[in-house]
């Protein structure tokens, strides 16, 4: 007995931690969903999976082409191209024309979403002849806007290899087809016969007012620093990150202000380009996704860059018209609160970012992706909740620096998801909560190579830029290359769920872009997605017992009757008030997050005991800059609202 007391004494200690473990495991160990309860979620949802029509022809690849310092990483480099936009492209009402970046052809498509009314036009590749494109040149994402404010949408294409091209509308195109389009420069001067322009990387754009001027502006954020990463020609003059947590070595980002526009068969659209509006810390981030949102009530929109290999960062928007200028805010470090956790602080991989009210409160909070593997690099999204009471507040605390934003994402349930890429925040059953679809995976192969990476995200800081000594990344290598798309829907607790797998979301292939819009006009939001090195596919909601829901087309007001049926009023503010009280907000989006970007239609999910009529308050700059507010009594359903001096429906 004696022998076993002494026994017992000697590993006191040891029992205690193991008790003092397993306590706290069970302690701190957030919920999860039940089978039951995962399913009752998944009831309120449906999306039938539909092919997208492409255009036959182009050359096949599965990897591409990279600078030679590259080769041991070609597989790295070759993980970003995919994209994909929604919106109305042709005019007839609906959202329901898709532009896509394909890396396996390195084309620009345009092509209806596929169901009714597909057959409108053949799908198309954009052709940027007589402009310069060289073969090392590859499309990155595509951004619909009306960039010379003729009420046609135009297309803003940006490539690793080169400056971006606006492919404008021409007045009097009778279809969709590589003629209706007038490819033109938006940096100048960059070469006739051949490409002699600076080589960017870009992969985020950003379209909204930020001087608030009544014209749309052009964020654009580059990833490499500008260099020869595509030319297999070539054997140095490209570098990689010199920091895995605070990267400033990225290429330098610019935004493009509105100077003017003419419209007809020949359209043009002038940007005046502005090279140092962004602080310098923050222009040179690794840029992969960034989105706008006015966030303080001054209809002067903030902007939030991810960034990999370092801080994201808040921009908050000081301008005036013909005057861009930002500041950069950051959150508030408390004792309870890591550093990567603090906005603007982090040490994470930003790699796409979305806003949206996610709590209800009247008040944008935003979500941002990650890399949040398990055994892999082991981070997590953000889900950054607004803490201030009101927009008063929130410019009262940008003022003084601070970015009234607190991580909630574990609380939520949305903290770890994967290597995560583009995400959109929406209703997509018109319930009167916001859904989260996030993209994930990186490489897919056969040879995992996440131990490698772990190796290099603990190498030193001073070896990293150099591409020798990067671990292979091949083809045939995989890095989180079976991930799957997420689809996180809020239970009743309050927290989220990832319901893909119950709705079929969940294939085991990369995704990157993710666009929505309601292509059939039936008030559920559809789901469009662009895969890496895949097909992309269209996702048509088929939820069952939707709910009511308020459409808004926001336009700008024009006094050309052989115009478009109006240029989005990018920038815009809607908050929406129903008969018991419920307060919603959002804005027409310009189009921001990585590759993907939405329509501009404003949609709002009211829930399923709305009927009658509900309160729109409107916030707006016309087309002179002027800050004009209305409240108007709207059904639920689509409307179609001019904006001038007053709101108008048609």
């Amino acid at each position: 007995m004696s022998a076993t007391f002494g026994w017992l004494r000697r590993q006191l200690a040891g029992i205690i931690g193991l008790a003092l473990v397993v306590g706290m495991f069970f302690a701190v160990r957030l919920p999860s969903a039940s089978a039951e309860e995962r399913t009752g979620l998944a009831d309120r949802y449906s999306f039938e999976p539909m092919g997208i029509a492409l255009p036959a022809g182009g050359v096949q690849q599965s990897i591409r082409k990279v600078n030679r310092a590259y080769t041991n990483i070609d597989a790295w480099i070759s993980s970003v191209g995919a994209g994909i936009a929604m919106n109305d492209l042709d005019g007839d009402g609906l959202a329901n024309d898709l532009c896509l970046t394909d890396p396996r052809t390195d084309q620009t498509i345009v092509t209806p979403t596929p169901g009714a009314g597909e057959r409108r036009y053949q799908p198309f590749a954009l052709d940027a002849t007589p402009l310069p494109v060289s073969r090392i040149t590859a499309p990155m994402g595509c951004a619909p806007g009306d960039f010379n404010e003729d009420g046609r949408l135009d297309l803003l294409v940006y490539y690793w290899g080169r400056t971006p091209i606006l492919f404008l509308a021409r007045a009097g195109a009778t279809t969709l087809d590589t003629a209706a389009y007038r490819p033109v420069e938006l940096v100048p001067g960059v070469g006739v016969d051949a490409y002699h322009g600076p080589l960017w990387n870009s992969n985020a754009v950003a379209v909204d007012d930020f001087d608030g001027d009544g014209h749309v502006d052009i964020y654009l954020g580059n990833y490499f620093p500008h260099s020869p990463v595509l030319d297999d020609t070539v054997d140095g003059g490209v570098q990689m990150n010199d920091s895995m947590s605070y990267g400033l070595n990225g290429g330098e980002d610019y935004i493009f202000r509105w100077t003017g526009g003419t419209a007809g068969a020949e359209p043009t659209a002038t940007f005046q380009r502005l090279d140092n509006v962004i602080p310098r810390d923050a222009s040179k981030g690794w840029a992969l996704a960034a989105s706008a949102a006015d966030l303080d009530g001054d209809l002067l929109p903030e902007l939030y860059l991810a960034h990999d290999f370092g801080p994201d960062r808040m921009l908050y928007n000081r301008s005036t018209p013909g005057n861009i200028e930002f500041a950069l805010v950051d959150g508030v470090r408390t004792a309870s609160v890591p550093k990567s956790k603090v906005m603007g602080e982090d040490s994470f991989k930003g790699m796409g970012v979305d806003f949206g009210d996610i709590n209800g409160d009247g008040l944008f909070d935003l979500f941002v992706s990650n890399i949040t593997t398990t055994f892999g690099i082991h981070e997590s999204n953000y889900a950054f909740m607004n803490t201030a009471r009101d927009q008063a507040e929130v410019k009262t605390r940008f003022s003084g620096g601070e970015a009234p934003f607190r991580d909630d994402s574990a609380d939520l349930g949305v903290a770890w998801s994967g290597w995560g890429w583009d995400v959109k925040m929406a209703d997509f059953d018109n319930g009167g909560r916001l859904a989260i679809a996030q993209a994930t995976g990186f490489v897919r192969g056969e040879v995992n190579r996440w131990p490698q990476l772990q190796e290099l995200a603990t190498t030193n800081d001073t070896l990293l830029h150099d591409p020798a000594w990067w671990p292979n990344v091949r083809a045939g290598d995989d890095v989180g290359g079976h991930q799957r798309l997420h689809f996180f829907v809020r239970g009743e607790n309050g927290r989220y769920v990832n319901i893909a797998p119950e709705l079929g979301l969940d294939i085991p292939v990369p995704t990157r872009g993710i666009a929505t819009g309601d292509a059939d006009g039936d008030g559920r939001l559809d789901l469009a997605v662009a895969r890496q090195w895949a097909e992309p596919i269209f996702y048509r909601n088929t939820s069952p017992n939707a709910g009511a829901f308020l459409g808004l087309r926001l336009t700008h007001q024009s006094d050309d009757p052989a115009a478009g049926r109006g240029a989005p009023a990018v920038g815009a503010q809607v908050a929406v008030t129903t008969a018991d009280g419920r307060r919603f907000v959002s804005r027409v989006d310009g189009g921001g997050g990585h590759s993907g970007k939405r329509s501009n239609e404003v949609h709002i999910g009211l829930g399923a005991d709305v009927t009658g009529p509900v309160t729109v308050s409107l916030a707006w700059r016309d087309r002179t800059g002027q800050i004009r507010k209305q409240d108007l009594q709207l059904t639920p359903g689509w409307h179609n609202v001019q904006l001038g001096s007053q709101a108008n429906e048609r």
